[in-house]
């Protein structure tokens, strides 16, 4: 058996973005995929917490990003994971403009219809990531 994706979500506390990409990782890696992924926490990857840091380094990574800034990319990346998928929530509402989605504490029916539909297609990506196609 191959080693779980981590599946990895910007913090973006304070914006929808970040609210976004929070509820996809946890759609992805709780409920579509939860055999083969893990999210292990952005702060503990940031602080390089030792556990994490192995954990980030022996796999493949899907970082789901909310703002150009990429701190889910960069912060795996920095502490030595493979980002196999880097995901933007920007580019993903390119393919909804003009739906409000909500705000930074709660995602209203738009936005969770994003998550739903977009997950779908996430949750492909890992399985492709999980078997090594990626």
């Amino acid at each position: 058996m191959s080693e779980k994706v981590k599946v990895v979500p910007c913090s973006g506390i304070g914006k929808v973005h970040g609210l976004l990409a929070r509820e996809l990782a946890l759609k992805v890696a709780n409920e579509l995929c939860a055999e083969i992924t893990e999210t292990p926490c952005l702060a503990y990857i940031v602080t390089e917490d030792p556990e994490i840091k192995e954990k980030i380094a022996n796999g493949k990574c899907v970082t789901i990003d909310g703002c150009p800034k990429m701190c889910a990319a960069k912060s795996v990346a920095h502490a030595g994971g493979t980002v196999a998928e880097e995901l933007k929530i920007l580019d993903i509402l390119k393919y909804y403009r003009g739906i409000q989605p909500g705000d930074a504490t709660a995602l209203n029916d738009d936005g969770w219809k994003i998550v739903d539909e977009t997950a779908i297609k996430v949750a492909e990506r890992v399985q492709q990531v999980y078997e090594g196609e990626v």
